[in-house]
């Protein structure tokens, strides 16, 4: 089993069903959940004329590699009728993959640490509550650290408690 974090979103529709219907997806399709983050509100980044974000990061579990990991996140947001007509747009759930063990992957279809999540608050907040220590292979930096000097200032406020 590897040990993987995901990041999830959603600011479309019930916005918190969408969050924990996706753990449910992501277990029935072999990646078991074993620690979430709170849930935070978060304002857009990229495209701003759209809802606020409810995000969450989880610590999973699964023997899929990264590859299929990927098409199950896909297929997951899918279930949840996820639309993608604008870049960085509205979304009922968004399923990242932030960080897969130790692992670095870079090819056309997957990038593993996440390109992005380094310089995202909305991402990183969640992740830090639930994996401080943890060692992005890329930087050598633990999540602490790259929190800690990411330039981000966007809101990021704390809604709710863990999912599990």
């Amino acid at each position: 089993m590897v040990r993987c974090f995901l990041a999830l979103g959603s600011n479309l529709g019930d916005r918190e069903s969408h969050l924990r219907e996706a753990l449910v997806e992501l277990g029935l399709r072999g990646v078991r959940a074993v620690r979430s983050a709170s849930i935070y509100s978060t304002e857009p980044r990229g495209f701003l004329d759209q809802p606020w974000f409810l995000n969450t990061a989880i610590e999973a579990e699964t023997a899929l590699g990264p590859g299929e990991l990927l098409r199950v996140c896909l297929a997951v947001e899918q279930s949840r009728n996820r639309r993608r007509s604008k870049p960085f747009g509205p979304r009922t759930l968004d399923v990242d993959i932030i960080l897969f063990g130790d692992l670095i992957v870079r090819s056309p279809d997957l990038t593993i640490p996440h390109p992005r999540y380094t310089a995202r608050r909305f991402v990183l907040e969640p992740l830090h509550e639930i994996a401080s220590d943890v060692v992005d292979p890329s930087t050598g930096r633990t999540v602490e650290a790259t929190l800690e000097a990411v330039e981000d200032e966007s809101s990021v406020t704390l809604v709710g408690p863990p999912l599990l």
